[in-house]
């Protein structure tokens, strides 16, 4: 029979929910400053960091999906770019050549097929526990990879063009056009704030509380009768769906997809976001992707090896929190309580 996983999942989270509401005040802040940023950049004529952001904020997107498989439920996963690569060709194929097709089912198809390759991996590599997954996971987004990359599907390695960016329509308007850099910024915002919502009720439900406890301790989450194989299924669909929608606005971004957003790089990229923001974290993963990507745009604009810059910048980051970035909040004020004293 099981136990009170509520219960179990209250304590496994006591210290992140002491404040509650400081967290909810947190993202409103956050989230009311990158609403204005467009009009204020957009009146400068400053388009290329309006583009930039919502790059940004997609990769935030897929660094959440992540997170709530390593972060969440213990699942170190080297292939999520998979789902992402997945959804952005599925848009690219259903995508209409002779006009704007319709935005929500081509986001539909896009979640369906993402989600689709996440069951299916999913059902087969949970099977396999420590480095195997890893590596099992790692062989099937390869798979992906030169799926894409050997084949003439979808242009092979050249990869395949969206010629025209879908419509949104709301009962029969049109509130919003993608072509306008400023609206398609909100429309990538609006997601990033559904995806954060979204996966703060899957935490906060029963579904979720089983993950961590399944995290910290499987065998006993077994014991108390939970179907553990099951629970991690489930959070292996959702983080693949979610991927999938960052692969879904990286299609209609760039218009343009190609089999390097299905390699390893990808996926490791993902969860160098993860691990610099801070593994456990919603605003860990958010804050990581900004970090990284934004980094990772100022580095290349100093010099070619900006890799060199950016792996120094990761290691000293890790050595001096290795909770993450999100964890320099917390340390300030310990040691500012401290000197009060």
């Amino acid at each position: 029979m099981p136990g009170n996983i509520n219960a179990l999942g209250g304590t496994l989270h006591a210290r992140g929910a002491a404040r509650p509401w400081l967290g909810g005040l947190g993202w409103l802040a956050a989230f009311a400053v990158l609403a204005v940023l467009p009009l204020l950049l957009h009146a400068d004529g400053h388009r290329f960091y309006i583009e930039l952001l919502s790059k940004v904020m997609i990769m935030a997107i897929f660094a959440l999906s992540l997170q709530l498989l390593i972060g969440y439920t213990g699942l170190v996963s080297l292939g999520h770019a998979a789902y992402f690569a997945m959804a952005a060709y599925a848009t690219a194929m259903m995508a209409p050549q002779a006009g704007p097709g319709n935005g929500w089912l081509l986001l539909l198809g896009a979640l369906g097929a993402a989600g689709l390759l996440a069951l299916v991996v999913g059902a087969l590599v949970l099977r396999t526990r420590g480095i195997y997954f890893i590596m099992v996971t790692l062989a099937f987004a390869q798979m992906v990879y030169f799926m894409f990359h050997d084949t003439k599907i979808a242009g092979g390695s050249d990869g395949t063009y969206i010629y025209f960016r879908p419509e949104f329509a709301l009962f029969g308007a049109r509130p919003f056009d993608v072509n306008d850099v400023a609206h398609f910024y909100w429309l990538v915002l609006g997601a990033l704030v559904l995806t954060v919502a979204g996966l703060a009720l899957v935490l906060r439900s029963r579904f979720g509380h089983a993950l961590v406890g399944i995290r910290h301790n499987e065998q006993r989450m077994r014991a108390a009768g939970y179907a553990t194989y099951r629970y991690q299924l489930g959070a292996f669909v959702v983080a693949g769906i979610f991927a999938g929608l960052a692969g879904y606005l990286y299609a209609v971004q760039y218009g343009f997809v190609n089999p390097e957003i299905a390699s390893w790089h990808q996926s490791g990229n993902a969860m160098l976001m993860v691990i610099l923001g801070g593994a456990g974290s919603l605003a860990g993963a958010v804050l990581g992707a900004f970090s990284f990507v934004l980094l990772a745009e100022w580095f290349s604009s100093l010099t070619k090896h900006w890799q060199l810059l950016m792996g120094g910048f990761v290691i000293v980051a890790v050595a001096l929190l290795p909770h993450g970035l999100v964890s320099l909040a917390g340390m300030v004020s310990r040691r500012r309580q401290g000197e009060s004293r």
